[in-house]
């Protein structure tokens, strides 16, 4: 700034003046500023603007992995949400490591953001209230908020936004669909043991089960990740052990899309001699053959939701902390009567 005020022949505080237009300043002087400007091809500190409070800080979205295509629907949210609002949106990936995310949490409280949203499941226990508390109560002191997308609520008090989709409910219909067509042997390939929204769809499932007077068998329940591979394997370790089942709740659509694999490779046809049902709706779920009877998640809403909330906050509405949105089952072709 002093090297544009030398060239403009002004004062810094002349053109400080100039370029905050907070403060009257001739049209001759305006114009010999900006020229110096554009010369030196000056850029206004942006750090400083924030610690004055003169500018908006960027919406930083922390998930543990760029590459799924459910979550960046969540991510296109957040961007379109932040873009309305004239914000800058960042995109940080984890990688699953709890001291990178302590260390992205940081950076975003130095870079003054105006919200930080982590998004996805986790595993739910004492340390992980510990470590949300530390990170909403020091993201709070800097003036800024820490959003939970896709996670369950932290304990009262604590200066949090959730948003959230209603995961026990959508495994429920995905569950009952299956079941209303007569299935009575359906094969659960849910996710990992211990992750909050697996152990949310699960619970749904088991649902859907009790509601309509089947037995849980035990056989049929199963944990992994929710990647195609696990789908593909789990599936195919379920046809050779003679497990009888004559439908398939996959925890989400790229286990299912394993799971067509394995039944494709197996000779079994879908849905005639086996029916299936994912969970997300992620856009290449309706071209699968057959197309995919899944349950919809408000993927980009809730992005959207999170950053209108985080950004909106000083409506100190309790129902604001935490809101849940629904999930819907979207029916296709995988899934047919049980024969017989």
């Amino acid at each position: 700034m002093r090297d544009v005020a030398a060239k403009a022949g002004v004062s810094v505080a002349t053109v400080s003046r100039t370029l905050a237009g907070n403060y009257p300043v001739s049209a001759e002087t305006r114009e010999r500023v900006m020229a110096a400007v554009n010369s030196l091809h000056y850029v206004v500190n942006v750090h400083a603007k924030a610690l004055s409070g003169r500018v908006a800080g960027p919406i930083a979205l922390v998930l543990r992995d760029i590459t799924g295509p459910s979550l960046a629907h969540v991510a296109a949210g957040v961007e379109e949400e932040a873009g309305r609002r004239g914000r800058l949106s960042l995109v940080c990936s984890t990688k699953g490591d709890p001291a990178r995310e302590d260390d992205l949490v940081q950076l975003m409280r130095e870079q003054h953001a105006g919200a930080v949203v982590l998004v996805g499941g986790t595993v739910i226990d004492d340390a992980y209230h510990r470590r949300m508390a530390g990170y909403a109560e020091a993201l709070d002191l800097a003036g800024s908020r820490l959003v939970l997308c896709g996670r369950p609520p932290l304990p009262a008090g604590v200066p949090a936004t959730v948003v959230d989709y209603d995961n026990r409910g959508g495994a429920f219909q995905a569950t009952a669909q299956l079941l209303t067509a007569g299935h009575r042997r359906v094969l659960f390939l849910g996710g990992a043991p211990g992750f909050s929204s697996a152990e949310e769809r699960r619970l749904g499932y088991r649902d859907a089960l009790r509601a309509h007077g089947i037995p849980l068998a035990g056989e049929l329940d199963t944990s992994g990740d929710y990647t195609r591979g696990s789908g593909y394997l789990r599936t195919r370790e379920a046809l050779r052990a003679g497990l009888g089942f004559t439908a398939v709740f996959a925890g989400s659509d790229m286990v299912a899309l394993g799971t067509l694999a394995a039944l494709r490779e197996a000779g079994v046809r879908v849905p005639d001699e086996v029916s299936v049902v994912g969970f997300d709706d992620v856009p290449f779920a309706a071209d699968l053959t057959p197309a995919l009877t899944t349950v919809r998640v408000p993927y980009e809403e809730l992005g959207r939701t999170a950053v209108r909330l985080a950004l909106e906050r000083e409506v100190e509405f309790a129902s604001d902390n935490h809101v849940v949105l629904s999930t819907q089952l979207v029916i296709r072709d995988s899934v047919r009567p049980a024969a017989g």
